[in-house]
């Protein structure tokens, strides 16, 4: 017996095998869910279809993985079409993960003063308003005492030079996690967030992921940077009826860098720079 033997859900936000949102859905498959994924869709003149490839080279290795269609979620349509395929292929969802952000690089290079206007507003659609807009949508064909999982990162709550505006945007969308759990709390249905460490994520490479490993390596209490699976087992804890009790909660998978109100030990290696 697996842990989601019998449930049904979709995985919105893949882009490669190295994302979060796979990880998170390699577990839940691996434990007997059925899930129906997105892709980011492609341009017209690709003939390639490069996005859908990319996650169909993923999906159409797995018997659990049910259908892949195209999500734009600055447009309703897509989101209404995935719906409505959920509703015809598995009548009843039992979770949804959200692992969906934006920002354009010409804004993350700079300041965060600096951000553009339509940079800003596109950010924030796409990163933090998507999830209420998402919510909202797979409301009316989602199992009572479902789950939704949203994926933020520590950026939202402390200053992380070098985020900028999708820190902002992270902190909006920790907030929507907390009003979309209240919503949708008389109905049984949770809304969490985990908040990952880094790892090596296409998003991640735009963020500096290698020197955030370095660094939390030396600061995380556990003295070691976490994994994919790690952070796909704690995914799947909080869209299984196992943390049914839990709602409005941000889970935090950084080998304990979030409690760190100093460098810690990484201390001791200034020191001995200084005194050498």
């Amino acid at each position: 017996m697996g842990l989601f033997d019998g449930k049904k859900g979709l995985i919105l936000g893949v882009a490669n095998d190295y994302s979060i949102a796979w990880a998170i859905a390699r577990y839940v498959m691996s434990e007997g869910a059925e899930c129906g994924f997105s892709h980011l869709p492609d341009r017209p003149d690709d003939e390639r279809q490069r996005n859908r490839r990319r996650v169909a080279q993923l999906t159409d290795k797995e018997p659990q993985a049910k259908f892949l269609l195209p999500l734009d979620v600055t447009r309703d349509e897509y989101m209404a079409a995935i719906a409505e395929k959920s509703r015809e292929e598995f009548g009843k969802l039992d979770f949804v993960l959200h692992s969906m952000a934006f920002a354009s690089l010409n804004d993350l290079k700079n300041d965060t003063i600096a951000t553009s206007r339509e940079g800003f507003k596109t950010a924030m659609e796409i990163s933090a308003y998507s999830l209420l807009h998402v919510a909202h949508a797979v409301q009316d064909c989602m199992s009572d005492s479902g789950s939704i999982l949203a994926m933020t990162y520590f950026g939202g709550e402390k200053v992380v030079p070098g985020y900028n505006v999708m820190g902002i945007c992270k902190a909006a969308l920790d907030a929507a996690v907390k009003y979309a759990a209240f919503d949708l709390g008389p109905r049984g249905i949770r809304v969490n967030a985990i908040s990952a460490g880094p790892l090596r994520t296409l998003a991640g490479r735009g963020a500096g992921v290698e020197e955030m490993l370095l660094f939390y390596e030396r600061v995380a209490p556990l003295g070691r940077n976490i994994t994919h699976e790690e952070v796909g087992r704690a995914g799947g804890f909080l869209l299984s009826p196992h943390s049914a009790g839990i709602t409005g909660e941000i889970l935090h998978v950084d080998a304990g860098y979030n409690i760190m109100g100093t460098p810690g030990r990484l201390l001791e290696d200034l020191k001995q720079n200084a005194n050498s």
